[in-house]
This record gives structure tokens, C-alpha cells and sequence, in this order.
């Protein structure tokens, strides 16, 4: 088991050449090199266009494309071959990297990255972020073309990590969360508390507007829902959408993005005030709530 709490102990460098093995140790075992989990596929929205960018086990990458200016910026570039790739096939100008966290693999690849794009600014909320040259904070707004990226602060699964909250005119907003808030689930508490994820679901991302697009960091979909119904066998919707999720999956095809509304609906570490999930987890506080369930999850066999 990965036990983050021994790196609070280790020097920065060394903290990171752990995290780095561990996460290369995990996509070897599980996926092996040279096949995709999903099929790359394009969102379009009215001003934007975001291509979904597999990667890894199960990871994604985004390319954010700005239809008006053909800005573009990619979160998580893990594999910058692909990001390249991807670049050169929609002919946009790539100035941004927006990165979520620290693990490797979601930072392992800014560095190679850099190599193709020289001077790329590379963002992020924590020093251990390779390559980072570009320190943000909560509420920092940048730009990708007439796109606006608000960061949004959500600390728990590593304390440095940001999501991205995208708007632009005439269309709905997203949001790219990496290992905070996932399709059905949220990330381990690897160097926060329930009381720090909390805030990260219900008070930061809860407030979003419900139609806001979210895309996640993994294709954990299924077994995130397959909890969900652990945890509420009557919940109807979670029962609709896992048919989708494994529609979707027998035909190789990401579950992103979900939205805030599906996710309120769905995702029990969403609904810790719902009445059905605080009776599961044998409590009557919601930050209570959210740690019992991430408790049961990590130990849950789907």
C-alpha cells in the first residue's frame, strides 16, 4: 500500500522519486504499454472543443482547444507524444499546461513535454509539480484564447491540488478535477482529511452551476457507481447511469465528462447530507459521512 503519511517524513526530492515509482508501478502492472483503455474522442462545445486524451491504466488527458483564437492548453500530460500528436492534428498553438497534482502520472511527462514546446508555461498548485514554472493559488484566473480558467484550491488527495473551471460566452462551463472529484467517486485522502474533502466536493465544486461539464482524471466510472449502489441499492439514477457506463465501456468510449447535476444525483461522497447515505454509514454528520465511505471504498470489492 502506498503510505503517503511515511513521505511527509522524506525530503521533497525523495518524496517525489517514491510517488514517481509507485505510479509507474501501478499503469505497468495493470495496463502493460502500448494499448489504450478508451477511444480518443472530441467534445464540442459552442466556443471550445476538448479532445479526451487516454492515457496510462485509466488516466486522461485534455486538450482544451479555443474554437476563436485556436489557443489551446493540456491538463495532465503524462504522455506528451500524444499530446504532440494531438496538437499537430487540430493545427492549434498549445500555451498552457494545467496541471492538477503532483503524482507522476499526471506531472510525469511536463518535463519531455517542454522539450517539444520551449518556454510552455507549465501551472500548478505545488512545488513538487515537474517542471512547474507557473505558481497558482485559489482563485487565480488565466486565460486559454477568450477562454476563462478560474483555479479553484481543492487540498486532500495531495495538498497542493487545483482544479480548472473553464467559461466561456454562449456555452456551459466545465471543470477538470483530476484525482479531486471523479465520475461516482473522489480520490484517496493521501495527504488531507474528510473534513478537507468535503470542502473540495460540497463546498467548491458543489457551488459550481449544475450543468457544468466535469472531467475527471480516470476511467473509474463502473466500479465508482457499482459503490454507489452499495451504498444506496435504491437510487435509480446511479442504476441508469452504471447500464451507460458499461454500454460505453463494451464499446471502448470514456464516461467523461459527467456534470455537477449527475454527480448530486449519483456520487455518494456528493450526497453525504442525503438521509439514505448518512443510515449506510451509521452517522449523522455529513464530514463524518464522507469519512466512513471513503473507508468502506478503499476496501471495496465491486
Amino acid at each position: 500500500m502506498f503510505c503517503q503519511a511515511a513521505l511527509r517524513a522524506c525530503p521533497t526530492w525523495l518524496e517525489n522519486r517514491l510517488t514517481s515509482i509507485y505510479f509507474r508501478a501501478k499503469s505497468i502492472s495493470s495496463n502493460g504499454f502500448g494499448r489504450s483503455h478508451s477511444l480518443s474522442t472530441v467534445v464540442d462545445h459552442p466556443n471550445m472543443k476538448v479532445q479526451i486524451l487516454p492515457a496510462l491504466q485509466d488516466n486522461y488527458m485534455y486538450l482544451i482547444i479555443d474554437e476563436t483564437t485556436q489557443e489551446a492548453a493540456i491538463v495532465d500530460p503524462v504522455d506528451p507524444d500524444a499530446v504532440t500528436t494531438a496538437v499537430k492534428q487540430h493545427n492549434v498553438k498549445l500555451t498552457k499546461v494545467l496541471t492538477t497534482h503532483h503524482h507522476w502520472d499526471h506531472a510525469g511527462g511536463n518535463g519531455k513535454l517542454l522539450k517539444s514546446f520551449t518556454g510552455l508555461p507549465v501551472y500548478g498548485g505545488d512545488d513538487r509539480i515537474e517542471a512547474i514554472n507557473h505558481k497558482i493559488t485559489h482563485n487565480d484566473v488565466l486565460n486559454i484564447g477568450n477562454l476563462s480558467v478560474k483555479c479553484l484550491a481543492t487540498p486532500c488527495h495531495t495538498r497542493g491540488h487545483i482544479c480548472y473551471y473553464v467559461t466561456g460566452e454562449e456555452q456551459p462551463p466545465s471543470v477538470f478535477t483530476g484525482d479531486t472529484l471523479f465520475a461516482g467517486g473522489c480520490g484517496r485522502f493521501f495527504e488531507g482529511t474528510a473534513d478537507q474533502m468535503y470542502k473540495a466536493l460540497v463546498e467548491v465544486l458543489g457551488s459550481l452551476p449544475e450543468e457544468t461539464n466535469v472531467y475527471c482524471g480516470h476511467e473509474y466510472t463502473a466500479n465508482n457507481l457499482k459503490f454507489g449502489l452499495h451504498v444506496e441499492p435504491e437510487n435509480q439514477a446511479i442504476r441508469e447511469k452504471l447500464d451507460w457506463a458499461h454500454t460505453q465501456r463494451a464499446n471502448s468510449l470514456p464516461t467523461v465528462p459527467s456534470t455537477i447535476k449527475d454527480e448530486k444525483l449519483t456520487n455518494p461522497f456528493m450526497r453525504v447530507h442525503e438521509t439514505s447515505v448518512m443510515q449506510h454509514a451509521q452517522q449523522n454528520d455529513p464530514v463524518q459521512t464522507m469519512s466512513y465511505l471513503r473507508r468502506e471504498k478503499d476496501n471495496f470489492k465491486a
